[in-house]
């Protein structure tokens, strides 16, 4: 058995333990009986809806959500060659931020309004960086990825100032909101918003399974992949398309949640050796359940929305990351 299946064995072994942890465990403890008698259709006062309507909604989100970014993070991460190009850093996840941030404070807006403001971001955002990077254009491979980090680092710094000027101009209230919003939670999530990152990834897993292949192509080079019948520059947009859905889907429902698209890539790397998008994909939705495990449990009657224990996590791995990769790698 190879070192990709033992990984996904594994993870999937954590995975469904932190799933099981995430349903039983909390302010009241749910028996496995009780829990097991409401999944089979038993109602139980007061348990049915702490499974059925608060706790699995919210570990189905967590699975989802952690899948998404995981993926998105790694589709960048391999296309720019550069393993700190997630959607954190290159201003896609700031563009999803900031239209949710508009439709909150200037809109006054809630609910589906700010999904689709904030899915409407992303994308915008990745438009602009699409543009004033050249990807459309033939072009050196390793040039076109260094002009898209670039500009969507400073895509990003754009927005992050534009984020901070609308924070400085709605009351202490909206404020608030638009905080708790940025801080990226699980704590608003319903069987509905499970369905719609569910439909997004019956939609975007399939494509990307079809992209991946001509990924593994474009990574020999922009000559030798147009040599051997490959759209480049289409293909290039298509991919990062796709990582812009995957990542900005999931913003709009859950808010940014800090490090999970950066950390999945990197951590199935060293664990398969190679870059692998269905272990970087288990990898995020461990990330994002064990966060919110831990944000709902870990420090009494506080609870912490799973964007601060991401951030948390990531941060110091980030830097020990950086210390330990030679900037001559660039990624590869």
């Amino acid at each position: 058995m190879n070192r990709a299946r033992i990984s996904l064995l594994c993870l999937g072994a954590l995975l469904l333990i932190a799933a099981v942890a995430g349903v039983l465990l909390g302010t009241p403890v749910v028996a496995p009986g009780d829990a097991l008698a409401v999944l089979l259709g038993e109602q139980i006062p007061g348990i049915s809806f702490i499974v059925m309507d608060s706790r699995l909604p919210t570990v189905a989100v967590a699975i989802l959500a952690g899948i998404s970014f995981g993926l998105s993070g790694t589709v960048f991460q391999t296309l720019l060659r550069n393993p700190l190009a997630s959607p954190d850093v290159i201003g896609v996840t700031l563009g999803a931020s900031a239209g949710a941030v508009i439709a909150i404070a200037v809109l006054r807006a809630s609910g589906a309004t700010v999904f689709w403001c904030a899915l409407g971001g992303g994308l915008l955002a990745a438009a602009v960086t699409l543009a004033a990077a050249g990807a459309g254009r033939r072009g050196t491979g390793s040039a076109v990825d260094n002009r898209f980090v670039l500009v969507g680092i400073a895509v990003g710094a754009a927005l992050s100032a534009l984020i901070s000027y609308l924070m400085t101009r709605i009351d202490t209230r909206t404020a608030g909101d638009v905080m708790h919003w940025m801080i990226g939670s699980l704590s608003a999530a319903t069987w509905q918003r499970a369905l719609v990152l569910a439909l997004a990834l019956a939609v975007l897993i399939p494509l990307l399974a079809v992209l991946v292949a001509r990924l593994r192509v474009l990574q020999l080079g922009d000559d030798t992949a147009t040599s051997l019948g490959l759209a480049v520059p289409r293909t290039r947009i298509a991919l990062i398309l796709v990582g812009v859905m995957l990542s900005a889907l999931t913003v709009a429902v859950t808010g940014p949640l800090s490090f999970v698209a950066f950390l999945s890539g990197p951590l199935a790397r060293m664990l398969v050796g190679r870059p692998h998008f269905p272990t970087a994909a288990v990898i995020g939705a461990v990330i994002v359940l064990v966060a919110e495990f831990l944000g709902q449990n870990a420090f009494g009657r506080v609870e912490m929305p799973a964007g601060v224990i991401t951030g948390a996590l990531g941060a110091p791995f980030l830097l020990w990351f950086l210390t330990r990769t030679p900037t001559s790698q660039n990624g590869r």
